[in-house]
């Protein structure tokens, strides 16, 4: 299985299995969970998509944050995996930047948070990146506002159940005489 992973992770031409912690496994996760990416324009849309996002939850006079009940939890959850595995590796990026957070004052829990957010956009900008430079979608993945037949897709030009139109509907009115048996 993780040999199939690899080459599906290669096929798309993702290099996500360079970043500390994620594996053929792992990758093919993200890249199966996250879909195209250029439908998200701004890393934050990523993170409240993952999950990732912190929500204010305030009480009295102190103000917290915790983490999003929404999302894809799949995704969620392997980002969580990658924050453990970077966490326990000493010489991560990720370990560095979960102890500047702790040095900080941060709790273990708000720390791991920041980690997500930080893995969450990190997946993005690569993404982003490997995307605007490719030429060819690979498994289905476009550059950001291409529009043509992926994964069983439409393109954007042909009209799609519940697409807003210009066209003008003229309803008639609710005749009872009109009805029949």
């Amino acid at each position: 299985m993780p040999r199939h992973c690899a080459r599906m992770s290669r096929h798309s031409g993702s290099t996500l299995m360079a970043t500390p912690g994620i594996g053929p496994v792992m990758a093919a996760r993200l890249i199966a969970r996250t879909g195209r990416i250029g439908r998200f324009q701004t890393a934050a849309v990523y993170a409240n998509y993952c999950g990732t996002a912190p929500i204010e939850v305030a009480s009295a006079d102190k103000a917290r944050h915790r983490l999003s009940r929404k999302g894809d939890r799949q995704l969620n959850s392997a980002l969580h995996t990658i924050a453990v595995i970077q966490i326990r590796m000493p010489a991560s990026p990720g370990r560095a930047y979960y102890d500047r957070k702790v040095a900080e004052g941060k709790s273990a829990r708000e720390a791991k948070r920041c980690l997500k957010r930080r893995l969450a956009d990190h997946i993005w900008r690569h993404d982003r990146r490997r995307t605007s430079h490719s030429t060819s979608g690979g498994s289905g993945w476009t550059r950001g506002g291409d529009s043509h037949i992926q994964r069983g897709r439409l393109n954007s030009d042909s009209r799609l159940f519940g697409q807003v139109t210009t066209r003008i509907r003229h309803h008639q009115a609710y005749d009872p005489r009109r009805l029949t048996d």
